[in-house]
């Protein structure tokens, strides 16, 4: 069994859950971020996302011809599988606080990442189905592979996603006397850990099963556009909860990270 390709996944995970940690970075110099820009961020992401969902993985299904009906089905399961998620860390994450994972022993920490495995995971699936048409006709060289424009594009959005949901995590974290900038950085990657598991394991399914390619697709795109709906730009009202134009700002965001989807389609 060649290894190599689902290590260039694992990685490409790793990069999505990195996006977190730099998250932390700008609180290393500064104490707060304005809430303007933090708002214009989460949009821009959630804009991001929306347009490599539309226009690479569902438009990916259509270049296939994978039917209407198996996309459709796979779009209802990654909304589903969100939902469920979502219920399962109202549920038992209740009582998480970022800072627990930078000031908690082993089993807290250990009980935070059944949570965030839960959170994570289906950003993770989304990535390792994005390299189903790894080293096929018409990816981009790099590594030795080649890798598919969509792979980037899908990991690349994740990554710029991560970056306002680290710094969310890494503000309650720098609130906390004798927590430093290292700790804080590696709690905010930490959260993010579960989605090269995700991609690792969705990638083995989509390269064992083919035929059920267009479901993967859909199932990416609809847990991603579900994930901007339910989750980032809900984030992004909640941090600007003290802007008076934060729809504003979050509108804008989320139109700029659209578009600049869009000339990617035709440089790549």
């Amino acid at each position: 069994m060649d290894w190599g390709p689902y290590a260039l996944v694992f990685v490409a995970g790793l990069i999505a859950a990195f996006g977190t940690s730099l998250g932390a970075v700008p609180l290393f110099w500064v104490d707060a971020i304005d809430d303007k820009l933090d708002v214009g961020l989460w949009g821009f992401a959630g804009g991001l996302m929306a347009s490599a969902s539309v226009f690479g993985l569902l438009f990916e299904s259509y270049k296939k011809d994978s039917g209407l009906l198996l996309v459709g089905v796979g779009i209802v399961s990654g909304i589903i599988l969100v939902i469920v998620a979502h219920r399962v860390v109202d549920r038992y994450g209740t009582n998480y606080r970022p800072e627990d994972i930078a000031t908690g022993d082993f089993q807290t920490i250990l009980n935070i990442l059944l949570v965030l495995f839960v959170h994570s995971f289906p950003e993770g699936l989304a990535i390792g189905v994005s390299f189903a048409e790894l080293n096929r006709s018409g990816g981009i060289h790099l590594l030795g592979f080649s890798v598919p424009f969509v792979a980037i594009a899908i990991t690349g959005s994740l990554a710029i996603h991560n970056f306002p949901e680290g710094l969310a995590t890494a503000i309650p974290i720098n609130d906390v006397d004798g927590i430093g900038n290292g700790r804080m950085w590696g709690a905010a990657f930490f959260t993010s850990l579960p989605q090269p598991v995700g991609a690792v394991i969705a990638f083995y399914f989509v390269r064992l099963a083919e035929q059920f390619l267009g479901f993967g697709y859909g199932f990416a795109a609809g847990s991603m556009l579900y994930l901007v709906i339910g989750d980032v730009l809900p984030e992004g009202l909640e941090a600007g909860e003290n802007v008076s134009s934060a729809k504003w700002y979050l509108s804008a965001g989320a139109l700029v990270g659209f578009v600049a989807f869009v000339p990617l389609l035709f440089i790549l």
